[in-house]
This record gives C-alpha cells, sequence and structure tokens, in this order.
C-alpha cells in the first residue's frame, strides 16, 4: 500500500522491525559445502504427498540420478544428491520431532562428483502442460521456506488466471541472506526461471519485489533484465513480514486477498527468487534439485556464511565445518521469526531449509521460552498484526479452548504464523503457538469419522 507523506516505498500496513542480523553474512559469496559422507534425504520434505522410492538397499546411485518418484500431484521426485551407496531406507527424525521415511546414502569418497544425468531442451518448444510437466520433474519446490511443489501453483485451476507475476525477493527474516546472495550471484537463472513461468501461466509481466536494505541487489538485478523480458524492479521498504505473499501482493499491485483466498483469486502469482533461480537452472538441462544455497549465521558460529550444500546434509556435519561454538545455543531452522527450533543437530537439510542459525538463548531473536505473565492489554500485538486480527482476543479464547469460535469469528485461518504478535508481546505469551495447536485442533475436528 503506497502511504504518501508516511514514507518514501511501497509496504502494507502493521508489521514490525526486527533487528535484521544480516551483516555476518549479506557481504559473503556463496561457497561450496564439502560433502558429508552420509547424507539422510527424507521422502516427505515438500507439501503433499511423500515421494516414492524407486532404488533398493545396497543399489549404487549417480549424483543427479532419480531415486522417488512423486507420491501424486501434489508431491515432486527426489534425485541422488551425491555419487554413492543406498545403505537403507529406514525412518529418519525429522524437524517436528517425529519420524518419516527416507533414504540414506553413502557418499564414495572416490567419487568426482559430476552431474551424469540430464539433457538439453528447447523451453520454447514446451506447451503450458509440458512446462508443469517438467517443472515437477526437476523436483523444485519453494525455496523461500514453504517447500510447496512449485508445478502446482503453474497448473492454473479452471476459471483462474494469473496477468502478474510476483517475484519474492525481499528475505525478510532477520539474518538470512541466501536469496540476497542468489540475486547478485545467479542473475541469469533468474530471469530464464521468471521466462518459464509467464509462459506457464500466459501472464503478462513480471515485477521483483526487493526491500530497501539489498539495494545492490535491486541494481544488480535492473541491470541484468533481458530484453523482451516484461519485468520491472522495486524497491519496497524494509520491514517484517514484507515477503508474506499476500502483503507483497498489497504493496506491489495493490490488490487484496480475499479472507481464506490466494493470491490467484486477484490475478496474481508469487515465487521465490531463488525457486525461479532453481528453475531457470535446471529445467534446461533435464536436472532435478539436489542442491541449495543456506545461511548458516548467529553468535553460536565462527564462520557463517552463504554456503551451497548437497540436500541431506546433516547439521552436525555443517556445524563442524563452519565452528560451533562450544556454549549454550538456540539452533533454528530456517529465520528466527517463523522457523523451527530443533534439539538435536542429527537431522539433514532439506529442500525447504533457507537458513541453520546457532544463536544465544537470551539473544533479542531466540525463539521465546520461559514464564508467562497475563496479558496487559496494551494493544502492541494488535498495531502489529499484518493482518488486522487481535492477536489477544484469539490467545485469550485459545486458553479457554474456544477453537471453533476462533476461526468462526476472529478469522484464526487468516493467520498465517508470522510470529509478530508473539515478538511484541511484553507478556512473554507464546501466540503464534497457541494459533498453531487451535489451527491444528480445527484441522483434524474436520476430519470425517
Amino acid at each position: 500500500m503506497w502511504l504518501p507523506g508516511l514514507n518514501s516505498r511501497k509496504t502494507f500496513s502493521h508489521g514490525i522491525h526486527p533487528p535484521e542480523s544480516k551483516e555476518l553474512t549479506q557481504d559473503k559469496a556463496i561457497r561450496r559445502l564439502p560433502f558429508a559422507p552420509h547424507l539422510i534425504i527424507p521422502l516427505s520434505q515438500h507439501t503433499g504427498a511423500p515421494a516414492k522410492p524407486i532404488v533398493r538397499e545396497g543399489q549404487e546411485v549417480a549424483r543427479g540420478e532419480p531415486i522417488a518418484e512423486p507420491g501424486g500431484f501434489v508431491s515432486v521426485p527426489m534425485h541422488a544428491p551425491v555419487t554413492g551407496r543406498v545403505e537403507k531406507i529406514a525412518l529418519a527424525r525429522d524437524a517436528r520431532g517425529g519420524m518419516s521415511p527416507a533414504i540414506f546414502i553413502e557418499q564414495y569418497p572416490a567419487a568426482n562428483q559430476e552431474i551424469l544425468y540430464g539433457a538439453e531442451t528447447d523451453i520454447d518448444s514446451l506447451t503450458p502442460e509440458e512446462l508443469v510437466k517438467a517443472v515437477q520433474a526437476t523436483g523444485v519446490v519453494g525455496l523461500g521456506g514453504a517447500a510447496f511443489p512449485t508445478h502446482v501453483k503453474l497448473a492454473l485451476p479452471e476459471g483462474k488466471s494469473v496477468d502478474t507475476i510476483i517475484v519474492n525477493g525481499c528475505e525478510c527474516e532477520p539474518f538470512l541472506t541466501t536469496d540476497h546472495r542468489v540475486m547478485l550471484e545467479q542473475v541469469d537463472s533468474i530471469f530464464k526461471g521468471i521466462r518459464i513461468v509467464l509462459r506457464a501461466l500466459g501472464a503478462k509481466q513480471a515485477i521483483v519485489g526487493i526491500e530497501t536494505n539489498k539495494m545492490d541487489a535491486v541494481e544488480t538485478m535492473r541491470a541484468g533484465i533481458p530484453k523482451g523480458v516484461p519485468c520491472t524492479i522495486e524497491a519496497i521498504e524494509a520491514k517484517y513480514p514484507q515477503g508474506a505473499e499476500k502483503m507483497l501482493t498489497k504493496a506491489l499491485v495493490n490488490r487484496e486477498v480475499p479472507s481464506g483466498g490466494l493470491p490467484i483469486d486477484v490475478g496474481v502469482a508469487v515465487f521465490n527468487v531463488a525457486t525461479l533461480a532453481q528453475i531457470g537452472e535446471l529445467m534446461p538441462v533435464r536436472q532435478g534439485l539436489i542442491e541449495r544455497v543456506v545461511t548458516v549465521s548467529g553468535t553460536g558460529v565462527h564462520n557463517p556464511g552463504n554456503f551451497l550444500m548437497a540436500i541431506g546434509t546433516p547439521l552436525r556435519f555443517i556445524m563442524d565445518q563452519v565452528g560451533f561454538k562450544e556454549r549454550e545455543c538456540q539452533i533454528i531452522l530456517g529465520g528466527p521469526m517463523m522457523g523451527t527450533s530443533v534439539g538435536t543437530l542429527d537431522l539433514p537439510v532439506t529442500k525447504g531449509v533457507t537458513g541453520i542459525l546457532a544463536i544465544a538463548k537470551d539473544h533479542p531473536l531466540a525463539i521465546r521460552n520461559g514464564k508467562v505473565f497475563p496479558c496487559i492489554k496494551c494493544g502492541s500485538c494488535v498495531e502489529a498484526c499484518p493482518m488486522h486480527l487481535n492477536p489477544s482476543e484469539l490467545g485469550l479464547l485459545a486458553r479457554k479452548q474456544e477453537y471453533e469460535t476462533m476461526a468462526e469469528r476472529y478469522h484464526l485461518m487468516d493467520c498465517f504464523e508470522c510470529g509478530c504478535c508473539s515478538f511484541v508481546c511484553p507478556s512473554n505469551i507464546p501466540l503464534v503457538q497457541y494459533f498453531r495447536v487451535s489451527k491444528a485442533i480445527n484441522r483434524e475436528r474436520k476430519v470425517p469419522k
């Protein structure tokens, strides 16, 4: 939303300005992390049905080789991130504390790890339907953290159309700088991805939104726009959660996504900039997603940076490479606002992991624990909520287990769990955790018995 006299750039109302903490890695170029001796590839690291293994225990696999096929339309395949041997197919612990099926691969240390799979493809000769299938074959999902299969966004439902592609280059989460570096170092791949998505959806234009704390990326992207690509680069206010798709749609094209709706309901499709970079890099050569850029940062890291690492690399191996300071730290996968705090390093990097943070438990951006005090009715959460909800009232209803009332009268499902309310609450009330539990219970109650 354009606010004359209040700011000089496009933005949305409400939101917060947490410490950015990006100075640790924003100027560090992407470096390749060594391959771990053992990797764990979960079969469910995306929204939708888990992938189905197509390899057997003991089988040798080459880097880039398909090892699991999609379990349905809302699903993607998996590819071998290294050349090696399938040790086993078994349950592995996930970031939520549960267990899920995974393929364990032992890397061959003598292999040169060359990608042997792929073939040149004439993208311009493919129909929109063929483009959707080709994107699914790459295994690309939303790399901004949501991990929603990208090809599903390209398959327009009947009666829907898209005229504008919005490319999310905001990266508003503190600490994270992966998208920033991708925009500086992978410009050609990003615009190849934009061209592919424009063709698949039949959209007329693309708009890239980048926050003003990344003006070098704004300038680099503007200079890299190829001739004939209908794309503009917009600098928008640095504010959290500017990168949320509803906020970004409002800020860039001034369209209000309806309650319970999606950007496609107003003719818009939103894609993360790193997602498009991977589509642009992988689709023309028919290769699969086997690695991604991850920010490793925080007060507990000796050598923070932005690393290109194989999907399935264990966190313990990564922290050994960057130097994990021996002191009590909170380990967060993703950013501190919407990420997941984990209690073990025996977890793999998945397609949706944008960052690995090690920060002191008393750090202002640490995920809060400790004593909860009564609500003092200060209204800070109401002023911060970008969806204009009443988190205070929702929190009280959650405590009373009035879950259906929260959804029916107070628009609980419009909350996308950005964490603004919890961050500003002086009473340390874990509001966003209350809302996650409430939504899960409501979903469970709607399942037919």
